[in-house]
Formats: structure tokens, sequence, C-alpha cells
């Protein structure tokens, strides 16, 4: 059993480790360990309507933002790392300077001292020269910074879908191979060679709901994914 940490903090960008909490539900050989700050609580009320309650019951054990004693805090317990996502700058610079006063950032100091893998999905943007430092010193000491970046070779035709390509890679990152995620060449291979007028064609499409023809030829969501989401979180589907 492969022990994941998702730890949630106040910048925008909830959906991302709630989504990575509903995607790891479908593996039956890992064990899901969530914190969430207050502010984290706060972003995802506001971004998906969705209440403390909920995102914990999205994860095998929940943990107080404040409880440094908790297991986590502990490099005799075994982990095989953890996600941050999103990651404010604030919880960045926690870290980056080995300010333990929460269970996130001791959790990720852990993970480092243990030379676990700690993905930092840094929702901030644009960034100052003060950023910048903080992110390199995080990186010097074994973390890494992912901020959530699209990418739009998947051909991508609602939010849901840059989401989940997103998280899917960031889990990349952590030992996970997800089926949601599409890979570059090796899922496309048979697939036509895009063209302009078939990418104008995509775009039109997407901007105007989604034709039955390009979701066809860009199968990303299947039933049986969607069946694994969160119902408040499902509806990005239609953005």
């Amino acid at each position: 059993m492969r022990h994941l940490t998702i730890a949630m903090t106040g910048a925008s960008g909830s959906i991302y480790g709630i989504r990575a909490l509903e995607l790891l539900r479908g593996l039956a050989d890992v064990e899901t360990h969530v914190i969430v700050s207050p502010a984290g609580l706060r972003t995802a009320q506001l971004e998906t309507g969705m209440c403390a309650e909920q995102i914990r019951a999205l994860a095998d054990h929940a943990h107080s933002h404040r409880d440094i004693g908790a297991s986590l805090a502990s490099g005799s317990v075994r982990g095989c790392g953890m996600l941050i996502a999103p990651c404010s700058v604030k919880t960045m610079s926690g870290i980056a300077n080995c300010y333990d006063d929460n269970l996130i950032i001791r959790a990720a100091d852990v993970c480092l001292k243990e030379r676990r893998p700690l993905v930092l999905m840094l929702r901030e943007t644009p960034f100052h020269a003060g950023h910048i430092a903080l992110m390199d010193q995080v990186t010097r000491s074994g973390a890494i910074v992912m901020p959530p970046v699209p990418a739009f070779y998947t051909q991508p035709q609602t939010i849901d879908d840059l989401v989940t390509q997103t998280v899917g890679r960031a889990l990349d990152l952590l030992g996970f191979d997800l089926p949601d995620v599409r890979r570059w060449l090796q899922d496309m291979e048979e697939e036509e060679p895009a063209t302009a007028d078939s990418i104008a064609l995509k775009t039109r499409s997407a901007s105007s709901g989604g034709s039955e023809a390009a979701q066809q030829a860009n199968p990303v969501r299947s039933a049986d994914r969607r069946s694994r989401l969160h119902p408040v979180t499902d509806k990005l589907s239609s953005a």
C-alpha cells in the first residue's frame, strides 16, 4: 500500500487538489492523507462550493492543519511522497526556510529530509524576484516546483480536460501512471495529423460547446472516470 499526502493551501486552484484525490480514489493500492489549511478551505468553498467534510471524504485519512503531532510529521512513518495543490507562496516560503509551524509545511519538510518526492503546484503568477528565489531554494532542497501550466497538444475540449491532464502530470512525478493522462505521440499516433483547417474547426467547436465529431476525435474523458468524480466538481465538464 502506497501512502500519499495531498495538501491544499489558500492559493487559487483548489480544484487541482480535489481532482488529485478523485483520481487516486480509483487505485486500490493507494492510501491518501489530506491536509487543508483554513485559507484552503475558504478558497475551495469559493471556487467549487465544496465544504470541508466533502473534501475530507475524498481521502482515506484527514488531518488537521494545526496537528503537528500527526503521523505525517514523523519521518519514521513511511510514505511515497506529497503533492501540494495548490501551493501558495506563503507555504513555499515556509518550506524553503524550514519554518515548520503547521502540518503542511512539517510534512513537506519530512519528505525532503527523507528524500521522498515533493511536488508543489505553485499557483501565483506573475512572479517577482522573491518568488523565483524561493522556487530556486526549494528546488535545491529537493522539491519539484510545477506551476499548473496547461498543455494544449491534447486538444482539450473542456476545463475539466485541462485540470485532469495537469493533475495527472503532477501525479506522474510522484510515480502514479494514470489512464486519464494523454501522452505525447503515444496516445496520438493513430490519430490524423492536425492541419490548420482541423485546428480551426476544433477551436470553433470548443467555443460553441463542442461538436459531436470533435468529442469523438478527442475522447479524453470516459464514462468510467466521470463516475469517479465528485458531482460538484463534475460541473466543470460543461464549462
